[in-house]
Formats: C-alpha cells, structure tokens, sequence
C-alpha cells in the first residue's frame, strides 16, 4: 500500500477515534487502538503522530490538547471537538442558494479551482439539490472563466498552490520582460492573484530579499521545492496582498512620485469611476474654456503613465511634475516623426526562430485538448475521502443503493478512483474493530453501503478544507455583482461566518481590472429581471460622442475588458454589446419586451470576448519597436521578425478611431505601417497633442 494511502488512513481513523471515544484520550490509547499506529515503536509513532496533527492542522482540523501540570508528553490528553470538524449550518435563503445554483454552475468544467469547488458545494448544500445540477441559465455568461489555460500553466499553478498552502520555498526560471531574459528565482509563496485573465504569484524573492510580483504565463519549465523539509517559511503577520490587487499599471513597482493629469469634464465621470481608487479627483481650472479636473495617482512607470493618458487623447494631458511632463511630450514627438515620414524598417530575420516560437504557442494551446478539461488544481484526496464517506453513509441509512455513475459525476472520477477510495474507507475504523463503513461495488453499476452505528460522525457535512474554501469565494468574486436576482454577495459573508470569520482571499484573490461598475450592474439586472427594455447614455470613446440607446437587454457578460450587456437594439434591428464602464447612465423604462428566440447572448462568448479580437472587414500592418516587441508578441502573432529585434504584427478593425487609440496607447513604440487612410488619422491625431 502506498505511504500516502497509508497516512491517509491513518489520519482517518484518528478523527473516527477521536470522534467515537468523545472523551479526551491519552497518546497511549491513540498508539494502541488507532489503525496505522500499532506496531510502531515510541519514537517512530512520535514522530508520524506529530506530523499527522500538524496536517490536520494545516486542513483547519485542530485536536485540542490538555497537557498535565508536570509536562509528561505521554500524558498529554487528546480530543477533537465537534465544531472542529463539522462545518456549521448555514441557513441560505432561497435567492442566496439559487444564485450559488445559477453562477456556480456557470464555472464547472472552466474554473481552475472547479475540481476543489465542487467538493465544497457538495459540503455547503448538505441536504439540498446540488448546485451542480442546476437549470440552464441565459441571463449572464462568463468570456472570463479563471482558467489556468494549458498543461503546462496548470502544472505550475498545482504546484504554487500547494506550496503555499504548506510554506515551501520554490524554485523557477523565470522570464523577465523589461530586461528580455531568462534567470533562475528563488520564492517564498504567499499568496495568487488573478488580474486580468492571468495568474499572479507574490512572494518574497531570495535574490532581491523583497516581495515580488511573477506571471505564472512567463515561468519557463517546471516549478520544483527548494528543500525537502516540512516547512521553509513563515509569512509575515503585515503582507497585505490587497496592496498588490487595488494597482494600476503604472503603479506596478514602487510608486513614490506622484503625477497630476488633467482630465475634461467630457470624460471625467469615467476617469472617476474607473481609476478613481488608484488616486484622487479635485475640481481643476477650465483649460481653453473647456472645464475638467485633475487626477492625482502615484507612479512608479512612467511609460505606463504616458501610455494611458495618451489614449485618453485630446481629453487628457499631464500637469505634473515637470520630468513627466517632458516624458509625454518626447513619446508625442516620437509619435509624430514615425507617422511625418515612411519609417525604414530593417531587413527581415531569419524565421526560424519565429516558426518555433509559434509551434510551441500552438502546441501550447492545444495541449490537453479533447474530452473532459484537465483540472488545474485537484483537491486533497483527504477532502474527496471525506466527501465520499458522507455520501456513502447518508445512502446507507436511508437503504438506498447509489449509482456508480452518478457518483463519477458528482465527485468528477474515474472509475478506478472510486474503487481505490472505497477501499479505504473500508478499512477506516473507530479502534477496537469498529469500521466506519463497509462499501462494494456490485456488479450491476450500483454500490451498496452498510454503515456502522458510529458512522454519525461522517453523516453530516465537514468544515471546508482551505482549497475548497478558496474555490468557492474566488468563484463568487469572479462573478461579483453581476448576477441578475443575485444574492452572492450576503451568501459570501455567510461562507465567511461559517469559516469562522477568516476570509480564504488571504491566500488567493480575484481583482477586477475593470471599472467598479456595480452601480451600472444592479440596474441593468433590474431590467433583465423584469424584461423591459433599458435606456442608456452611452460614451463611444472611438468617436468620442454620446449616445442615448434604448435596448432589449438579454444578458451580463464578462470579457477580457470588462462587464458588457448583451442585447438586441431595436433601432440598428441587431444584437449589440454594451461595455458598462462607458455607460454614463443607464434608466429601466416601463415598457416590457418579449425575448426574441433568434437571440443568444451568449453566443460570442468563445470569441471575442475571450480573445479580444473582433471580426473585421480590415487589418491594419502595424510596426512595433525593439523596445516594445516582446510584450505585443504576447498579444498578437508577430507576421515578421526584423533584424534589429522589431515586429510587425496585423490588427483587426472595425473602426479607424480604435486602432487610432489603439496606437497612441503605444506611446511612440508604433506606427501604422498600411492602410494609408489609418496612418494619416494616426498623423492628425498627434496633431492635436501637439
């Protein structure tokens, strides 16, 4: 029998035991009666008694230990209160529980925590229709599902997670972008971040003794424990990781300086509403008759600073301080020389190398294709065993035989799991020959149970292990408020309660990179709830004009830029969506709609949402620097390489004013190379910088 198996066993018994006896109990009688520790001698049951509790601790499972006035460690008396390991009751109201059945569902099979997620809503459903069977639902879909993405990425994310959860040092190769190379890391995990469709880990670095921010996506080969010791590390009682979530892009560093932008007051709403956590906003004097105010951020890029304001266009323009100043006014005239005159671009490399990168970014993305998607994290075995022995035995007492099937589906295993499971659960007993169950698979695809009278103890649900926890409030925040008739928000407290008041956030995070739209988002519910039609004023920042639309609002969708409403639009007779952070107000009117059939909001979901590229009827060639090459190669398909390490890639379009912006965000590291109509929209746009 494997050690792990073993151990597993071993801890099992340990809780029936405990359990069962209800009374505290001495080393010795764990030594004599628990399975797994008969037979070893005093050192060796020490020293594997020891580390069993220190698991269990680290599970949230803590044994409460009364040591003797005279400190005899054989002594030392032993027992596990029922709230240590029971998880309390937790009275979901029947929206709160609808919209843990609705949004929950939606994440199945996508999220990378989905395998600890699931095991954790069988836990927080006891007694209930699980979640996972809920009805179809058309009113929101996610673009942004909080998949690790590929083999190789999930391997890495396994491995960081668990070494967070048991404070191990790591080791990686890491790529580093500013300075486009590749060095080994030495980190101290502490916590995950998702940002943006991509996941973050932020540990102490060895090399720079400091806290450091690392892409999973640029971590080259395998993550591998730097020791072999139970622990490396503790981490500090003061790390906030909340500090590395509420960041904009400029602020990615040490952000000491501090920058004043003049906003206009065409656009100041939007400023406010999406970047007003990163600063402050005070009124400003009229600029050229036209009112505004002024935004200040602290900044530690300022490449990252001039690139945002330079997408704002005319609508935005630094104040302060004077270095930033000139900055943006170099990266304005960079802008301009690339577009006064035809740039000379430098000979083509070699493809070679090109060639391979995309073979392996194709062989990347296809890895792990075909049938059920590879889980990124697995739960712990201990959490599914747990999970398994409460669905067994709450079968076993109402006599009913259970499906092997159905079981495969609702734990997410493979036939021969199951039967390795049961047969430990077999053997799990409460000391004196007592078993917790006896289990077998029959023949005919059913498994028939036979619970032993101390087996109450696994009758009702376990408190949810750390993974399982964290699965299930990163679910909940990934949807945050944007479930119509949702409740997620009091049913996460709720969670929280029953965790005892810790927030599993501590060790994993979802931030929004997008606006705080919340606002936008209950009212646009409202109106998908009550199927009436929804007035908006709407700000198109690629025409830079207002609009009042007066929609058919079908459904939320998340993508890789934010929150949109998908709906059909009477007035243009054709499905259109809605980013909410450019909705300056939205009103639900009185007149109802009936929902048109054609319609499927969640129809672009596999695409542009989750790529972020839309179909166009142009593309435009777009030259990038040697300076600025490698991070565009991580968004777009580099068509040729040059010999001084610049680009070019191709950009699909709808409009010219977004790929216009699109270039100015660039900040002088692009240039349109073709269509000429584009250049030139590029060239009277820097004009008006200037």
């Amino acid at each position: 029998m494997a050690k792990d198996t073993e151990k597993l066993i071993r801890q099992l018994s340990l809780i029936s035991y405990l359990m069962a006896e209800r009374r505290p109990v001495t080393a010795l009688e764990i030594r004599r009666d628990v399975e797994g520790y008969s037979g070893m001698n005093e050192d060796a049951f020490a020293r594997r008694f020891y580390a069993d509790r220190a698991e269990l601790e680290a599970l949230g499972i803590h044994l409460t230990v009364d040591r003797p006035v005279d400190g005899v460690a054989e002594q030392e008396n032993y027992s596990l209160r029922p709230e240590n390991f029971h998880l309390p009751p937790i009275a979901f109201s029947d929206e709160e529980l609808a919209s843990l059945q609705f949004a929950l569902t939606l994440l199945d099979g996508e999220f990378a925590y989905a395998e600890p997620l699931r095991l954790a809503l069988q836990q927080i459903s006891w007694g209930r229709p699980s979640p996972l069977r809920a009805p179809d639902q058309r009113t929101l879909a996610l673009g942004i599902t909080g998949s690790a993405g590929g083999h190789d990425l999930s391997q890495r994310l396994a491995k960081i997670e668990t070494a967070i959860f048991r404070h191990k040092t790591v080791t990686f190769d890491y790529y580093t972008m500013e300075r486009d190379e590749v060095g080994a890391r030495k980190v101290d995990p502490y916590h995950l971040l998702f940002q943006g469709g991509q996941f973050y880990l932020l540990g102490r670095s060895h090399e720079r003794d400091a806290v450091r921010v690392f892409r999973l996506s640029r971590i080259r080969g395998k993550v591998a424990y730097a020791t072999k010791a139970e622990h490396d590390f503790k981490r500090p009682g003061d790390f906030d990781p909340r500090h590395y979530a509420n960041r904009a892009e400029w602020q990615y560093g040490d952000a000491t300086t501090e920058a004043t932008v003049w906003v206009s007051e065409r656009i100041a709403w939007q400023v406010e509403r999406h970047f007003g956590r990163f600063g402050t906003i005070e009124p400003a004097e009229p600029r050229g008759g036209v009112g505004g105010v002024h935004f200040r951020t602290a900044y530690a890029s300022a490449r990252q600073l001039a690139s945002w304001v330079l997408s704002l266009g005319e609508h935005a323009s630094v104040v302060g301080p004077p270095e930033l100043v000139e900055a943006v006014e170099e990266r304005i005239a960079l802008l301009a020389r690339r577009h006064d005159r035809e740039p000379e671009l430098a000979p083509a490399r070699p493809s070679a190398d090109g060639d391979a990168d995309e073979r392996e970014a194709e062989g990347g993305a296809h890895e792990g294709g075909g049938g059920r998607r590879e889980a990124a994290i697995r739960p712990e075995r201990f959490a599914r065993l747990v999970t398994l022995a409460s669905i067994l035995i709450d079968a076993g007492r109402a006599g009913a035989r259970l499906s092997v099937d159905e079981v495969l589906e609702r734990l997410q295993l493979s036939d021969a799991e199951l039967r390795e499971d049961v047969s430990v659960l077999n053997v799990v007993n409460f000391g004196g020959g007592s078993y917790v169950l006896y289990a077998e698979i029959a023949d005919d695809g059913f498994i028939d149970v036979d619970p032993e009278p101390y087996s109450d103890n696994f009758a009702r649900p376990a408190r949810l292990l750390p993974v399982e926890a964290k699965a299930l409030v990163a679910a909940i925040d990934l949807i945050g408020d944007h479930l119509p008739e949702g409740a997620l928000s009091s049913a996460r407290e709720k969670i929280v309660a029953a965790l005892g008041g810790t927030d599993p956030m501590a060790q994993l995070q979802v931030a929004s990179a997008a606006a705080d739209d919340s606002a936008i988002a209950r009212v646009v519910s409202e109106a998908i709830t009550a199927r009436r039609l929804l007035r908006l004023e709407y700000y198109k920042p690629n025409e830079d004009e207002f609009s009042t639309r007066t929609i058919e609002p079908y459904a939320l969708i998340n993508g890789r830029e934010g929150w949109y409403v998908a709906s059909y639009d009477p007035a243009k007779e054709a499905v259109r969506h809605f980013r909410l952070d450019r909705i300056k107000q939205a009103e639900v009117t009185d007149t109802t709609y009936e929902p048109r059939p054609e319609v499927d909001p969640a129809a672009d979901v596999d695409g542009w949402l989750r790529t972020g590229e839309v179909q166009a009827s142009r593309t435009a060639r777009v030259w990038v620097s040697p300076e600025r090459a490698r991070w565009m190669r991580e968004q777009h398909r580099a068509t040729q390489e040059l010999a001084d390490g610049s680009v070019v890639v191709e950009l699909p379009y709808k409009g010219t004013d977004w790929l216009v912006r699109r270039v100015l965000e660039e900040a002088g590291d692009a240039a349109v190379l073709e269509p000429a109509d584009a250049r030139e929209a590029v060239r009277r746009a820097v004009a008006k910088l200037r």
